[in-house]
Parts: C-alpha cells; sequence; structure tokens
C-alpha cells in the first residue's frame, strides 16, 4: 500500500500513485515549479538589468508575443498484472491551476493543488424486455436441491443434545367443564342412505348380514323364522332372503352379479358412429333339398376363396366379398335345429334367413318348421327355389305352396324375395347374393366400431395344440388381440385370431366370424362373448354366473314357461299373447284342434300358434318353446329322443291330452288367468292412537286401542286426522307388550308402526285394509 512518485520529462508533472487494494492503484498528477537558480547568477542579471534601465529612454513596453507551447507528453506508467483480475479504475482526478498573477505584483504565495475526484459511473445498458428475458436464461440456474451438511454425534454428544433439547413439563391439572345447558336425550339416528345399501354375491352368512346391518344375530334369528327362512346362525342364505329380510330393517340388498352385467350391458351408440356393416346370413331348409351344396356354391363365388386356391375352410362361417358390391357373412351351420339352439340361449345374431325349397318337392314338414322358426325370431326370409334344372321341377307350384304360408312373392304384391337357382350347375348364385344384399340394404343394418366389441359364439372345440377355442361372430365394436373378454360362464384373453382360411388376423371389425385362442374353459355354442376392460372384471363375472346357476340347479328352480305363469310375463302392447307349440297324431285331429283354440281368442287375450305340426314332440320343438317363451300342447304324442331328456333340464312346461275337451278347458282356464283382475278394497279394522312411542330401529310407534275388526301385519293401512287421510302406508311393525305378533283383535291394546311415516299425534284414526283380485267371470 505504499506510494511511488514519478516525474515526466519537462519536469512540471508528478504523478503519485498508491496502491489501495491488490487490484486497485490510484494516480495523481500534480504540478510542480522549476528549481531555483544560484545567487550569483541572480545578482548578475539584476545588475545588467538596472544599467539598461538607466541608459535607455523609457519606452512603451513592448506587446506580449503568445508563444504556442507544446503540451507536454504525458508519461506512460506501465504497471504489472497481478494473478487475479485487472486493475479496476475507481475514479478520475482532474487538476485545475489558479490564474497567473500580473508581472508587476509580487507574486502570492504558491497555491495547492485542487484536486476534485469525480467518479466514474458505468453506464448502464438499456434492455429491451425480450433482452432482459433472455439475459436470464442465460445465467445459469442451480440444480437440484442444496446440499445439507451431515454431522455425526456419539452416543454421549448425542444423548447430551436430547438433554438439552428437551423441554421442561409442568402439570397443568385440567378445569372441569360446567355444562351450561341440559344433557341431550338420546336420538335414534338413521345412516345414510348409501350406508343402507348391502352389496351380496349369491349368498351370504347371517352373522355377516346382522353384522353389516347392526343387528344383534339373535333378532335377526328370530326374523328370518317369522319371514320362513330356516337357517343357522353358522349357515348362509340366498340372495332372495336377504332382500327379504333387509328390507324389515330399512337397508337394501344389491347383487354384485347384477351391478357386474348392468356394467358390461350393450349402451346406445350416438347415430354419428354408427356405420355401415355386412349381414348375417343362416340357411335353413327341408332334409336333402340342397342347403350344404348351395353353401359350397356360395364359397366357390367369393374371390378370396379363389385366391386361396380350395384350402378347405375350419371355421363355422365365412365371409363372400363381391366385387363392386359388398360383403355378406354365411353361417356354416344349416338347418334350423342349430339356429334354434343359439336362440334359446338367447343368440340373436342372424339378420337374414335362406329358405331353401326344392322346386320338385315342394314345401315339406321341416320347410313349414323353419318358416315357423324364422318367423318366431322375426328375422325375414329370402327364398332360394333350388333344383331347376330339373325336368320335373315347377317353381311356380312352391310359390303357391309358400303363399299359403304367408310367404308371398314380392312379383305377386308381397314382401318376400325368390330365387331360381341351382346349386349343382352354379346358375342363379348370383342373383340370389344380390336378393341378400338388396334386402340388407333395406334394413339399415348399421354398428359402432369404435367400442368395445360384443359378439356370438357360433360353434366351439377343443384343440390338442391351441386349447379351447371358438369361433365367434362380432356383433359390434371391433376385435383386438389381447383384450379381456368373458362368455357364458367362462372367460379369458384374445391371444390369437384366424380367419376361415387360417390367415392371423389383428382385428375383426362387425359381422366378421373369427376362431378366438385364449379361453379357460369350452364355452357353449350361443354363449355371449363381451370384451371387459381387465382380467379380474372377467373373473369376477364368471365366477358370479357360476355361482348363481349352482345355487338355482340346487334349488330346482321351475321353468318359468308355464301355461299359469305365462300370462304375467308375456305381453304384446295392450293386447295378450298365448304363444303355444302344438303337436298332434294325425293332420286331421291337428286341425281340429287348431280351430277350437282359435276359437278361444278374445279382443283382450289371443292365442298364437308359433308351430304346428304332425308327428311327436321333438327337441326343436322344445328349444323353439323356449326360445320363443312359449308352452308344449300334445294331442295324442309325447316327447321321444333327446327332447325327454331336455324337458327334464329346462323344466319345459309340456301338457299332453287324449281327450280334446280337457285340453280346451286348461287353456280357457289360462287365458282367464291372463285377463286383467279386478281390484277390490276389503275393509279389516279401525284403531284409535292414544300414545306415542319411540322404538331403536324401527321409529315412533303409535299405541292405538283396536275399536273394531282387527289390525294384521303387512295389511295396507291409512291415517286419518279431523276425516282427512295423512298417509298411506303398509304396517311393518305390530306389537303387544313388546312382543311381535300377526294380528290384533277388537278391544286390545296394540303398538303400531307404518312404513316411511312417524308424524303420528294422538287422536288419530288408523283403518287397515286390504286389496283382493277377483278374475272376470
Amino acid at each position: 500500500m505504499g506510494e511511488e512518485c514519478l516525474m515526466s520529462e519537462e519536469g512540471k508533472v508528478e504523478v503519485i500513485e498508491k496502491r489501495i487494494k491488490p487490484t486497485v492503484i490510484r494516480r495523481r498528477r500534480r504540478v510542480v515549479e522549476p528549481p531555483p537558480e544560484k545567487e550569483e547568477v541572480k545578482e548578475e542579471a539584476a545588475k545588467a538589468e538596472a544599467a539598461e534601465e538607466k541608459a535607455a529612454p523609457p519606452s512603451p513596453p513592448p506587446a506580449k508575443r503568445k508563444v504556442a507551447e507544446k503540451p507536454p507528453e504525458p508519461r506512460v506508467v506501465r504497471i504489472p498484472k497481478e494473478k487475479g483480475r485487472p486493475a479496476r479504475v475507481v475514479g478520475r482526478i482532474e487538476l485545475k491551476e489558479s490564474p497567473p498573477s500580473p508581472p508587476e505584483e509580487v507574486k502570492p504565495p504558491e497555491t495547492p493543488v485542487q484536486l476534485e475526484v469525480v467518479p466514474e459511473l458505468p453506464k448502464e445498458k438499456r434492455f429491451l424486455k425480450r433482452e432482459r428475458e433472455e439475459e436470464e436464461e442465460k445465467k445459469p440456474k442451480r440444480k437440484g436441491r442444496r446440499r445439507r451438511e451431515v454431522i455425526t454425534f456419539d452416543e454421549e454428544d448425542l444423548e447430551e443434545v436430547y438433554v438439552q433439547r428437551r423441554p421442561d413439563r409442568e402439570y397443568r391439572p385440567e378445569k372441569k367443564r360446567v355444562l351450561t345447558r341440559p344433557a341431550l336425550k338420546p336420538q335414534i339416528t338413521t345412516p345414510k342412505a348409501i350406508k343402507r345399501k348391502i352389496k351380496v354375491a349369491e349368498e351370504i352368512g347371517v352373522s355377516e348380514l346382522a353384522q353389516r346391518m347392526g343387528v344383534k344375530l339373535k333378532e335377526l334369528q328370530e326374523k328370518l323364522q317369522e319371514l320362513g327362512v330356516e337357517a343357522s346362525p353358522e349357515g348362509t342364505i340366498d340372495i332372495e332372503a336377504a332382500v327379504l329380510v333387509a328390507s324389515e330393517y330399512g337397508f337394501e340388498v344389491e347383487s354384485r352379479l347384477e351391478l357386474l352385467e348392468a356394467a358390461i350391458a350393450p349402451q346406445p351408440d350416438p347415430p354419428e358412429k354408427l356405420r355401415p356393416r355386412p349381414p348375417v346370413v343362416t340357411v335353413m331348409g327341408h332334409v336333402d333339398h340342397g342347403k350344404t351344396l348351395l353353401l359350397d356354391a356360395i364359397r366357390q363365388t367369393d374371390v378370396a376363396a379363389r385366391e386361396v386356391g380350395g384350402i378347405t375352410q375350419h371355421i363355422g362361417a365365412y365371409k363372400v366379398e363381391l366385387p363392386g358390391k359388398g360383403v355378406i357373412t354365411f353361417i356354416d351351420t344349416p338347418g334350423h335345429e342349430a339356429f334354434t339352439a343359439m336362440r334359446a340361449r338367447g343368440a340373436q345374431v342372424t339378420d337374414i334367413v335362406v329358405l331353401v325349397v326344392a322346386a320338385d318337392d315342394g314345401v315339406m314338414p321341416q320347410t313349414v318348421e323353419a318358416i315357423n322358426h324364422a318367423r318366431a325370431a322375426q328375422v325375414p326370409i329370402v327364398v332360394a327355389i333350388n333344383k331347376v334344372d330339373k325336368k320335373e321341377a315347377n317353381p311356380e307350384r312352391v310359390r303357391r305352396q309358400l303363399a299359403e304360408h304367408g310367404l308371398i312373392p314380392e312379383e305377386w304384391g308381397g314382401d318376400t324375395l325368390f330365387a331360381e337357382v341351382s346349386a349343382l350347375k352354379g346358375t342363379g348364385i348370383e342373383e340370389l347374393l344380390d336378393l341378400i344384399l338388396l334386402q340388407a340394404e333395406m334394413m339399415e343394418l348399421k354398428a359402432n366400431p369404435e367400442k368395445a366389441a360384443r359378439g356370438v359364439i357360433v360353434e366351439t372345440r377343443l384343440d390338442r395344440g391351441k386349447g379351447a377355442v371358438a369361433t365367434v361372430i362380432v356383433k359390434e365394436g371391433t376385435l383386438k388381440e389381447g383384450n379381456h373378454f368373458v362368455s357364458g360362464l367362462t372367460y379369458g384373453k384374445v391371444r390369437a385370431m384366424e380367419d376361415e382360411w387360417g390367415k392371423r388376423q389383428k382385428e375383426a371389425p362387425p359381422s366378421t366370424p373369427v376362431e378366438v385362442i385364449g379361453f379357460s374353459e369350452l364355452p357353449e355354442a350361443g354363449d355371449d362373448f363381451i370384451v371387459v376392460k381387465d382380467e379380474r372384471m372377467a373373473r369376477s363375472i364368471a365366477e358370479l354366473r357360476r355361482k348363481r346357476k349352482e345355487r338355482l340347479e340346487r334349488k330346482e328352480v321351475p321353468a318359468p314357461v308355464t301355461l299359469e305363469d305365462l300370462f304375467e310375463r308375456i305381453q304384446a302392447g295392450e293386447a295378450k299373447e298365448l304363444l303355444m307349440v302344438l303337436k298332434a297324431d294325425t293332420f286331421g285331429s291337428l286341425q281340429a284342434v287348431k280351430e277350437a283354440l282359435e276359437k278361444l281368442s278374445t279382443d283382450e287375450v289371443k292365442v298364437r300358434l308359433i308351430h304346428e305340426g304332425v308327428g311327436a314332440i321333438s327337441d326343436s320343438d322344445v328349444n323353439l318353446a323356449i326360445a320363443s317363451e312359449g308352452v308344449i300342447i300334445g294331442f295324442n304324442v309325447q316327447p321321444v329322443g333327446k327332447a325327454k331328456s331336455l324337458i327334464e333340464q329346462k323344466k319345459v312346461d309340456v301338457r299332453t291330452y287324449r281327450i280334446i275337451y280337457e285340453l280346451i278347458e286348461d287353456v280357457e282356464k289360462a287365458l282367464k288367468g291372463m285377463l286383467a283382475p279386478e281390484r277390490k278394497e276389503v275393509f279389516l279394522g279401525r284403531a284409535e292412537v292414544r300414545q306415542l312411542f319411540r322404538i331403536p330401529r324401527v321409529g315412533v310407534v303409535a299405541g292405538c286401542y283396536v275399536q273394531e275388526g282387527r289390525i294384521m301385519r303387512g295389511a295396507s293401512a291409512r291415517v286419518l286426522r279431523d276425516s282427512e287421510v295423512v298417509h298411506e302406508g303398509k304396517i311393518t311393525s305390530l306389537k303387544r307388550f313388546k312382543e311381535d305378533v300377526k294380528e290384533v283383535q277388537a278391544g286390545y291394546e296394540c303398538g303400531v308402526g307404518i312404513e316411511d311415516f312417524n308424524d303420528w299425534q294422538e287422536g288419530d284414526l288408523l283403518e287397515a285394509y286390504t286389496i283382493e283380485e277377483v278374475l272376470p267371470e
């Protein structure tokens, strides 16, 4: 920090340097007077000047000339750079001289140099907003969190830290709270609506149900006995009994299977997402009328089949592509047996039925049966008159016979399309396919390809290398590899898909048949095929379906299709129908029974024969009755073959008669039962409310005195106040001395509780009544 003085060459300017900091040096400049001359020289000069002044006359002083003096060259001082940063100039020094004094006057004493320090401020650069943001972005940002300093302690040091940080605890006794209000009485709290719902599988334990409802086990067991359900505390009850007993306590029981089925139920599609889809066609007809030969002829017209070169297809459905016209999907299971078997399981996959009739034989019994099956399914029919190349062929006779059964040709003013073909020679096949496409165009078949896939199992088989495989026809959505699905009582994942020629497929749009590999078990033909979101959901649905089937088999539930209860389930608008399959031993008796049954129809109830024929009751008749939810009437005939086992398995209502009057009488009774019965109110008794009580889990109970008749639990009742009806409901609770009773006679007191009513008042009147249904005569 020392000072250093440097003189310039002229010796008039002195530079003083002072190091303030290692990187800062302060410089100062000062003007210095020249050094004084020797005394001798001064004296001689003074004498010479005095002599000249005396000798010379006085003259005006000469004008002073301004001599341009050269500015002194500044001396440059080089300072070595330090190892650190370069020196920073912190200020600028300006030196100012005082004005010169006149020569005649005595020179004033030397004035010190005035120093003025002017700080040199750096010029601030004006940034635009965009430039300032760019500068901020260029600055490096600190990444990560700040590192924490880790300090390690010994056990002794750590104990000292704990002792220092442990606060001194003071014991402060709690002050006793003084109630400023009277104590509240216990009130009955009702659980929220969402908590009053209990999700149950097909069965639930009695103890578990009591725990969920918050009821004592003994009380629940007594309630079950009152309802006629016998179950031990360690036993289980089915979902129907759980619904019944839970309703007594105000709880609602929900089935897990029904909730899952509702989640995968088909949803309506917006019109803008619907796209046209190919029709699905099934071929039906009498034996030896050429159904299989016709399917072979149709398959040979397919462009893809010709390209493959005669490779045999290995699944039960295939597509036929018509260049420039469209695509048709055929189910390669000829005959109405497979068609009805799928319908009996609820599968409706066929859009159009092709009815094959031989031109030489005409309409045969199985032809009529196929017509009835198609009509029961409400599927349009396209007639293919085959074998027109034979000499004895008579297509006009076939048209007349079919017109008698309601299939009137379009050229005769009807709505049925007819085509004359020869499956043996391959003539008329393209015309038949054009008619099928025309019928499909009139039906406007559409589906949404963007949703999850749904389909139907057409056939199943067990392959040695692939395992359980099934042919699936996609009805809506797009089936993809990797999708999880549930089908009937089984589930799985689509590991691979193949078309009818064995080619690997990644996707299957609507109306496309594919062979699916990946079933956990072998499904049944006619089962539904539904894609779900994950494997867990698929497994849950399949297991719950299996449990329900086992439970119903254990209970041996009778088939819902019986002559007694058919009127409760089948309605067609305001009119009601009794669907029947009629079989007789001879054609004459068949006509007699048919005419007698048709006479029983009225304006309110109709008898409709979905099928009639001569011969024994076959398994095809049973499947038709199951699919159509009808009954089978046999006159002098009995079930034979597979029909017997199918009737026992499906519990179908089959009635056989030998006397026609007994047959007519039973059907007439069923028709009377189908008429809407008259509802009549029957008065039971009257009671007066005299006192009110509150009972846990029940609510407000009215203490009543029975004045007239009797009061029954489960009967309907109305509450009268000042001769006006306040409420109507069902009597849910009836007690006498804290014991549940079924009825209380006149002259006795009892406690009454009515469903969803607690606004009792003393003096109210209670009238109990029942509704009876009286059948019309």
